[in-house]
C-alpha cells in the first residue's frame, strides 16, 4: 500500500512545488481521490512561503482527471499583515486537473466570540466494533470506516473515518486528506443502483488552528439539500473524537444519471 506519507517522501522538489506519482491505490475511477489531491496541493503551498499562519480556508476546483505522474505548483497570490493567499495547481499529461486557493491567517483579537456549532453526539467506534476497509485497488483501502446501522437520512452520510497510516503528517494535510472521504450524499437518492457522481468544487473552512483528535478518528457528515438537473449541492462537517466540530464545508457535485 502506497500511503500519503510514501507519496510525499518520494516526491521530487522543484522551485515552485514538486513532482510526484499518484499510485493506483489512490484512484477513484480514472482520477485521484480529491482528498489526496488537496493534501498534496496544501503540502506544496506550505513549502513555498516561510512561517505561514494556520490554514483557515480552501477553495477547490476539481477540473479534470489526475493519475500517474503529476506536477504540483504553488504560487503566492498575496501576503498581507494578517493573511496569505496561495494558489496550488496540479497538472498531469492530460493537462490542468486541480486548482485550489488556500487562505492562511493567524488568530486575531476580536470582541466577537461565537460558537453555535452543535457538538457531535456520537462517540468513536470501540475495539469491538466492526470496521470497514475498502479494496486495496481503490482509494478507500487507505482508510478505516465505521458506519451506523441507523441511517441518519435519505440524502445524508454520517461516518467515522481515519487514515490507516497517518504518522508524521501535518495536521492540516491530514484534515484535507480525510475531509473528502465520504461518497457524495446524493448517492443515497439512488438506493442500490450505481450512478456515477463527481465533485466539481469544494469549500472547506477550518474552525481551529490545529485540528487534533484521538486515535485518528474523525466523524464526517454530508447532506444534500438540492439535486436536480444533474447537479447536487451538499453541506459537510467534520468533528473530532471529543465531539468538537473542526471543519465545515460545501460541495457542488455532478450527477451523470
Amino acid at each position: 500500500m502506497n500511503t500519503l506519507r510514501d507519496i510525499l517522501a518520494a516526491a521530487t522538489p522543484t522551485d515552485t512545488g514538486f513532482t510526484a506519482n499518484i499510485p493506483a491505490n489512490w484512484l477513484q475511477g480514472r482520477t485521484a481521490y480529491g482528498g489526496l489531491s488537496s493534501a498534496l496541493a496544501l503540502h506544496a503551498a506550505q513549502g513555498i512561503e516561510p512561517d505561514l499562519p494556520p490554514l483557515r480556508s480552501a477553495q477547490v476546483s476539481f477540473i479534470g482527471p489526475l493519475a500517474g505522474d503529476i506536477t504540483v505548483t504553488a504560487t503566492k497570490l498575496r501576503r498581507g499583515r494578517n493573511a496569505a493567499f496561495i494558489q496550488s495547481d496540479i497538472t498531469s499529461d492530460a493537462g490542468l486537473g486541480y486548482r485550489a486557493t488556500f487562505v492562511f491567517m493567524a488568530p486575531q483579537q476580536s470582541r466577537v466570540d461565537l460558537d453555535a456549532a452543535a457538538p457531535a453526539t456520537r462517540t468513536p467506534p470501540t475495539a469491538d466494533d466492526k470496521l470497514y476497509v475498502g479494496p486495496p485497488e481503490f482509494f478507500t483501502g487507505n482508510f478505516e470506516f465505521f458506519d451506523y446501522k441507523d441511517e441518519p437520512g435519505a440524502a445524508t452520510w454520517l461516518r467515522w473515518a481515519r487514515l490507516r497510516d497517518r504518522s508524521a503528517l501535518d495536521p492540516m494535510v491530514e484534515m484535507l486528506a480525510i475531509g473528502d472521504a465520504l461518497p457524495p450524499a446524493a448517492f443515497k437518492l439512488f438506493g442500490k443502483e450505481f450512478v456515477p457522481l463527481s465533485s466539481l468544487t469544494w469549500i472547506i473552512n477550518l474552525l481551529t488552528p490545529e485540528p487534533r483528535t484521538t486515535d485518528g478518528w474523525w466523524l464526517l457528515a454530508a447532506e444534500s439539500s438540492f439535486a436536480r438537473g444533474g447537479c447536487s449541492s451538499q453541506t459537510m462537517a467534520v468533528w473530532n473524537a471529543d465531539g468538537v466540530k473542526v471543519a465545515e464545508g460545501m460541495q457542488s457535485v455532478a450527477i451523470f444519471g
